[in-house]
């Protein structure tokens, strides 16, 4: 039996989020059903990183496993079956121990915010025409490189046995009109970039302070920390693995 990725991207809005739930319209259900009409058996996926509900991916990867051929044309086919805001970039086969969550090294999002009304935007980013200082939110943003712990940050009823990510990249940028957070760290907690988002917006409005942020930080206690970020502002931009992990 051989072992495949498959590269995905996909804007979420139309999405309960990435994993398949019961009634449902998701992600990875999607995929699941266009396999099984291409291969006429199922096709059971194992992702590299959860997605919530209007969430959007520019990389994300699946793993699965199949006994026998694939189509010849495996990606077109599955591109002809899969509704329009969801494409199969590449897939790659795969040693059997190739593991598409476990493998990989970091994960990197960004998540966008526009300050004047624009109906291009509106199921893409985060609509915020509120006052911000940059200069508190790119230090709230550089303070986070400082921890490791991030239990403030992740949404209660969670089953995981550790708070710990380290993070690699943390700020603010001007882009095209748009503020943007990019964040980029070896895992993630449920909740946490939205958490993260939502916190250092009151930080740059000014109803926090910047050593407010660094105690709800230190605190480990999610009570005073902002989850309401929606879904639509926030892109999971890649998914990072060693190097030739994909030509070994």
């Amino acid at each position: 039996m051989a072992r495949y990725f498959l590269e995905v991207a996909y804007k979420g809005s139309q999405y309960k989020g990435f994993q398949v739930q019961k009634n449902a319209h998701t992600i990875q259900g999607e995929i699941e059903k266009a396999g099984a009409v291409l291969q006429r058996q199922p096709l059971l996926l194992t992702g590299s990183s959860r997605t919530d509900g209007g969430v959007h991916a520019l990389q994300n990867y699946f793993h699965f496993d199949y006994e026998g051929e694939l189509h010849k044309d495996f990606v077109y086919k599955m591109n002809a079956i899969l509704p329009p805001d969801i494409v199969v970039r590449q897939l790659y086969t795969m040693p059997p121990e190739a593991h598409a969550r476990f493998d990989a090294r970091s994960r990197a999002y960004r998540y966008v915010i526009y300050r004047h009304k624009d109906p291009f935007l509106q199921d893409r980013g985060y609509y915020f025409p509120y006052t911000l200082d940059m200069g508190l939110l790119r230090e709230a943003a550089a303070i986070l490189l400082e921890y490791n712990d991030f239990t403030a940050f992740s949404k209660k009823n969670t089953q995981i046995k550790t708070f710990i990510c380290q993070l690699m990249q943390s700020q603010w940028t001007e882009e095209e009109g748009c503020l943007v957070y990019r964040v980029e760290a070896n895992r993630f907690l449920r909740g946490m970039v939205r958490g993260l988002v939502g916190t250092m917006l009151k930080v740059g409005r000014g109803t926090i302070s910047v050593q407010d942020f660094r105690e709800i930080i230190e605190s480990r206690d999610n009570s005073r920390v902002n989850f309401a970020a929606p879904g639509r502002g926030l892109y999971l931009v890649s998914v990072k693995y060693p190097d030739s992990y994909f030509t070994s």
